[in-house]
């Protein structure tokens, strides 16, 4: 049994290239613009420029609709939601809400179509629903975007950057990024001892897939045990090696192991992204 946690796609394009601060930055602009933009053309502008992005990042079309069946779900609800009512009738003279007012297309003058008794389809509550699906969709697959091209390492020096002002606060913000490393980092490492242990109790004959509902739970019972417990083992090493180390010393400052200094080229690259999302969620 194994388990693939990595989100990171190693790769030498412009993408990969950019600057963690740069994508995290736009990414937010993007997600904000998302919801800002009202037009179909304004949300095929913003699907475009994903498409834009995922081709020069060169990371296949599967890697970002492929794991996105939960999404996928969620996203049928809405249209179902949407584009359907338990009365057309009132469907048809009701205001549509204001989180709905968005353009409903070349389907905002169809009338309802009752299909059994008063439930029926609600054309314009469709066309409504699929611009809320897109853009569901869109979310997602841009943030992904970002974490397929971004290592945890330049993510969390991201984090401590962004945090940095909070010093003159007493936030401890290094230990906030430290925190949030070693959470990243401990995740593959969850997921490899967690097939490790599962192999090793199915090699000794442990049932997971057969038996009763109570005996299937007893088998798991064997792996989530030594599990936690090789877990805090290993939290209990890490604790010691960072002691070795004098990590939390007072009156020292940390420093970085390759800092990396904001360029010219990372700059442009943020107000010109910066400037479309404008762009996008005040005239579309």
């Amino acid at each position: 049994m194994r388990i693939n946690v990595s989100s990171y796609i190693p790769g030498t394009s412009a993408v990969h290239a950019c600057d963690a601060r740069v994508k995290i930055v736009l990414l937010a602009a993007y997600s904000v613009t998302l919801f800002l933009v009202r037009s179909w053309m304004g949300l095929g502008l913003c699907a475009l420029l994903f498409v834009t992005v995922a081709k020069v990042s060169r990371i296949p079309a599967r890697r970002f609709f492929g794991l996105l069946v939960p999404v996928y779900v969620i996203v049928a609800f809405t249209v179902l939601f949407n584009g359907f009512s338990l009365d057309v009738g009132q469907a048809a003279s009701a205001a549509p809400p204001a989180l709905g007012d968005v353009s409903a297309g070349v389907l905002a003058a169809w009338e309802p179509v009752a299909l059994i008794g008063s439930f029926g389809l609600v054309p314009a509550g469709l066309a409504r629903g699929l611009f809320f699906a897109v853009r569901i969709v869109l979310l997602v697959v841009a943030s992904l975007a970002v974490t397929y091209t971004t290592t945890s390492t330049e993510l969390t020096d991201a984090l401590g950057f962004f945090l940095r002002p909070l010093k003159r606060l007493g936030v401890p913000t290094d230990d906030i990024a430290m925190v949030f490393s070693l959470a990243l980092r401990f995740i593959p490492v969850t997921a490899e001892e967690f097939g490790r242990v599962h192999d090793a109790q199915w090699a000794r004959g442990a049932s997971f897939a057969e038996g009763s509902l109570w005996e299937r739970l007893r088998a798991w019972q064997t792996v989530l045990i030594p599990l936690f417990v090789g877990l805090f083992r290993r939290a209990d090493s890490l604790a010691v090696a960072m002691d070795a180390r004098c990590y939390g010393a007072p009156d020292v400052e940390r420093t970085s192991l390759a800092p990396r200094a904001f360029s010219g080229r990372s700059g442009l690259v943020l107000a010109v992204g910066l400037l479309a999302c404008v762009v996008l969620a005040v005239w579309l």
